[in-house]
């Protein structure tokens, strides 16, 4: 079962964490550490932005040198450290370096994230000032004040664990997240952080870690644009004894959940967003094609506007599955809000708006698209669209 923390990444046995303010944003965390007691199997998943923050380059070629294994991961935010040139990626350097000396390890043993406004350069002596803090507050409890430190216009911490009891022993998997714009599939402005004590070899990590982010992270959309920093990184460090085997069903799906989770955290938090939405297609001929539909839905912003509106303006979700690039045919197409059908093969319609009111007005809503040619599905989540949303970004800079 998955829960939310109050330990999150520090869930696992041997990883310790820590959340401080090192003035990069005035007045708030802005500075996390992750760090595991022993070196730990590592892998990370990344933007497919073309243009990439410093810490992702910097990451990539790290993590081919030690052949997949880390000990520790610095975050910061307000600061994305992208665009930024060569002095980005020396700053990146400084980062794992600075650390590493700091916690008597390698340099390639340290991973680095950076979130917050591009085109800026990090102030390192704000970041020096602030490292020694982060190292002498690490904490066998401080997941919740690292994941207080890496967001930027976030409302809420984003943590999640699973614990799963095998005949061989117990072994947990924790996560934190941020992320609230720049949401959209193939990831967004989101970094995150999965921690398990499992042992799990770096390449079996990594291959379970890009399936389950096409199951959580790249099903989620908050306004289709994609940043230049989506990073998740996940370590498992051996420390409770039990040894994932090249093939278990078992850890894949808890890790799933634990992303999944997460996620939804994503989507329901996003930039001025009062309702989760979640997008349930049916009846697909193939999975591509469900999450072709639900992936044109979950972004249209006339769908979004409808749900922040408690609009029950089906015709939007059904013009949207027809500009998804996917042969469907509109009338054998049926379509709820919750559990209200508002249209029937053959586009009949008749509900109760005031139902419709209702169920639209509640803090999640299910889109549930049936298009009525084969046995598929696939579901995304995403949130409504309101003023607050432009608000918060026509403002971002001050």
């Amino acid at each position: 079962m998955i829960t939310r923390s109050t330990v999150g990444v520090t869930a696992p046995e041997g990883f310790s964490a820590s959340g401080v303010g090192c003035r990069i944003r005035d007045g708030k965390p802005d500075l996390a550490l992750l760090v595991s007691d022993r070196p730990a199997a590592a892998a990370a998943v990344y933007t497919t932005n073309v243009i990439q923050a410093a810490p992702l380059v910097r990451n990539r070629a790290a993590l081919e040198r030690t052949g997949g294994s880390a000990t520790a991961v610095l975050i910061n935010s307000g600061v994305a450290n992208a665009c930024t040139g060569e002095q980005g990626d020396r700053a990146a350097d400084w980062m794992a370096e600075e650390t590493a000396r700091l916690l008597d390890l390698p340099a390639d043993e340290v991973l680095v994230a950076s979130t917050g406004v591009i085109g800026v350069q990090l102030p390192l002596d704000r970041l020096a000032v602030g490292l020694p803090l982060a190292v002498e507050a690490m904490a066998l409890d401080g997941g919740p004040l690292a994941a207080q430190a890496i967001l930027t216009t976030d409302t809420r911490i984003k943590e999640a664990v699973g614990r799963v009891v095998t005949s061989d022993g117990a072994y947990t998997v924790g996560g934190m997240a941020k992320g609230s714009g720049m949401i959209h599939p193939d990831m967004a402005t989101t970094l995150g952080f999965i921690t398990t004590d499992a042992a799990v070899a770096p390449d079996q990590l990594r291959a379970m870690l890009q399936r389950a982010t096409d199951l959580s992270f790249n099903r989620i959309t908050v306004d289709g644009d994609t940043s230049t920093n989506d990073m998740i990184i996940a370590m498992a460090n051996g420390a409770s004894g039990v040894q994932i085997g090249v093939i278990d069903e078992e850890f894949e799906r808890t890790l799933t959940q634990v992303l999944v989770h997460l996620a939804r955290e994503v989507a329901r938090d996003g930039e001025g967003a009062t309702r989760l939405i979640a997008v349930r297609v049916t009846g697909a001929l193939t999975e591509d094609d469900a999450l072709a539909v639900a992936r044109t839905i979950s972004s249209s912003p006339l769908v979004k506007t409808a749900v922040y509106g408690s609009d029950a303006n089906w015709g939007r979700v059904v013009a949207a599955a027809g500009r998804a690039g996917v042969a469907v045919q509109g009338e054998r197409m049926r379509l709820r809000f919750g559990d209200l059908e508002v249209m029937s093969p053959g586009y009949h319609s008749d509900f109760s708006e005031d139902e419709a009111l209702e169920l639209l007005s509640q803090p999640e809503v299910e889109i549930w698209l049936d298009l009525g040619l084969g046995t598929a599905e696939a579901e995304t989540w995403t949130c409504d669209l309101s003023h607050g949303y432009i608000d918060i970004n026509a403002g971002y800079r001050t």
